[in-house]
């Protein structure tokens, strides 16, 4: 059995329904009313690998999971070229992967938002091209302080963004990339807690 690594959003029917029953929202979910709560990975992992067609991906999928969305990236078999540009023939590939599978993929997409309260993204991969398909847009609330709002302003005034929230976003891109390590490392061990707190004792 293939995994798959990629992400569109083919949220399907399921985009805008409510999470169901102790998926974030009410009492019963924990962090903030309008998310879902942390899920575990490899239990998401190995949903997706039983419910993903053996044939559409050469190999894993790659998961990337936060509180509001799962976005799924799978690697395609190259095409032959034969006298044609290689990149081309991959673009190609991977349209039609995404044409040819969409009814499908929104089915899945409908039932991991029942089941983990997250829409679903979708992507492929092909040689050495990448396409995510259309992922969520997310605001995200703060309040910042005059030193904070004075740094995205000045981003604005110099044209780096076009906004405080374009400036905002940037920075956030900034900082994963100059900081991946450090943030891999905080997540391992955020996602080591979770697996603790899971084999406590149940309250209630």
């Amino acid at each position: 059995m293939h995994g798959h690594r990629f992400s569109e959003a083919a949220f399907g029917a399921a985009f805008g329904r409510g999470f169901g029953p102790g998926r974030g929202r009410g009492p019963g979910g924990r962090g903030r009313p309008d998310t879902a709560p942390p899920v575990d990975r490899a239990e998401v992992a190995g949903w997706f690998a039983g419910r993903l067609p053996d044939d559409w991906f050469t190999g894993p999928v790659d998961l990337t999971i936060d509180r509001d969305e799962i976005t799924v990236v799978g690697r395609l078999p190259e095409p032959p070229a034969g006298e044609g540009d290689p990149e081309a023939a991959c673009v190609g590939r991977i349209e039609r992967f995404r044409e040819e599978t969409r009814q499908e993929r929104m089915a899945i997409a409908d039932a991991a938002q029942e089941r983990y309260g997250r829409s679903v993204a979708w992507g492929a991969e092909c040689g050495e091209v990448r396409q995510l398909f259309t992922n969520l847009s997310v605001p995200v609330m703060t309040r910042l302080r005059q030193p904070e709002r004075l740094v995205l302003d000045t981003l604005v005034d110099a044209g780096v963004a076009r906004s405080r929230s374009e400036a905002l976003a940037w920075a956030v891109r900034l900082v994963g990339q100059h900081a991946d390590e450090w943030l891999s490392e905080l997540r391992d061990a955020m996602a080591s807690v979770e697996e603790v707190r899971g084999r406590g004792p149940q309250v209630g």
